[in-house]
């Protein structure tokens, strides 16, 4: 199809019905199933009200892919000119200072517009856009390492929903879309960032002492062995997991897609695509329908942090472009450590995605 084809999507808006250009509809981003930009387009329209639900209101990362998913790809925050006035957008701080404007999700149009702008993956922060630094989602981020896989964080999935219970949190779960899971408990947004991260490595050392040969804390790789990682840095201020609902950028065309917990045992992330989940949201609906209104404290999770503290457990690294934090160990692989060696440019550990 011709770059200079084009096909229109109307879709109903708070303020009446939406337009939406989508241009070069033919251009294939997954190139072993053929699904096109109109197919991925669609799929918003299909699924928008839930991902919305899920998305929506918050700041949000753009992952673009012009070329499909084996190009070029770049992350875009803020709205780019000529965005329509039904894409919003909120002002940010970074972990470096400095504060920009970056990208909200209002309605299904603007998802669909981000497909128009090459967007793949939605990447929402945990905080909502009237209240960006004090989050209101407590995420956990089950990353299976090598040797381990998908079926490996099922049973961690299930030890960490306990482990929120006994906190005063109910959890959710999603599949990452690749070989993770997500773990979300929805929070009292009156904490901000550092302190939701020391909540997360609190129940998250409770994690690994239940399952100490199946769970790690280690940031660095050469320590985690072949077990699952809790990755605590993904609780960071602008570090983002893809949202629910989101495509993944993965030949399958998976798709990052909550769950009922009767539903995890038997799960496996091909089960969730793009082509399979508007079906699905017809017939099983949205798991996380009413999520928000099941907000809970984390002050156990930090009288948890305070005690592991007491016990001479501290802080734990931070991701290599954050500025040096207080109470941080040093940035430095513990064998190179114990050889007296310093850390060289390129060996920082930047735990990938799950």
């Amino acid at each position: 199809m011709a770059s200079s084809d084009a096909t229109v999507l109307s879709l109903d808006g708070p303020l009446g019905r939406r337009d939406v250009r989508i241009s070069s509809p033919g251009r294939v981003l997954w190139p072993e199933l053929g699904i096109t930009k109109l197919d991925l387009a669609r799929y918003l329209v299909a699924v928008g009200d839930a991902f919305v639900a899920a998305n929506g209101g918050r700041p949000v990362s753009l992952q673009r892919f012009p070329d499909g998913i084996d190009g070029e790809q770049f992350f875009s925050k803020n709205p780019p000119r000529g965005a329509p006035e039904y894409v919003g957008a909120v002002t940010v701080v970074y972990p470096s200072g400095r504060s920009h404007p970056q990208i909200v999700i209002e309605e299904p149009a603007a998802a669909v517009w981000a497909v128009q702008m090459n967007t793949i993956v939605f990447h929402p922060w945990p905080s909502r856009a009237t209240n960006s630094d004090n989050p209101d989602q407590l995420r956990i981020d089950l990353d299976p390492q090598p040797g381990t896989g998908f079926e490996d964080a099922i049973p961690a999935a299930f030890e960490l929903r306990a482990v929120l219970a006994e906190a005063g949190l109910e959890a959710f779960v999603k599949t990452s879309g690749n070989r993770g899971l997500h773990v979300f408990a929805p929070i009292d947004a009156t904490r901000e960032f550092l302190e939701v991260r020391h909540a997360v490595i609190a129940v998250a050392r409770e994690l690994e002492r239940r399952m100490p040969d199946r769970v790690t804390t280690s940031w660095w790789k050469e320590e985690r062995g072949r077990r699952v990682f809790v990755d605590f840095n993904q609780a960071n201020r602008d570090r983002t997991m893809a949202g629910a609902y989101s495509p993944r950028a993965l030949p399958a065309a998976t798709v990052s897609c909550p769950l009922e917990w009767g539903e995890l045992g038997d799960a496996a992330p091909g089960d969730f695509t793009i082509e399979s989940l508007p079906g699905r949201l017809q017939t099983v609906g949205d798991p996380w329908r009413g999520m928000d209104s099941r907000a809970g404290s984390i002050d156990t999770l930090l009288s948890w942090w305070d005690r592991d503290l007491a016990a001479g457990l501290g802080e734990l690294p931070f991701p290599p472009d954050y500025p040096k934090m207080p109470g941080e160990p040093p940035r430095v692989q513990p064998s190179r450590a114990r050889g007296g060696g310093a850390q060289s440019p390129g060996e920082v550990n930047t735990s990938p995605r799950s």
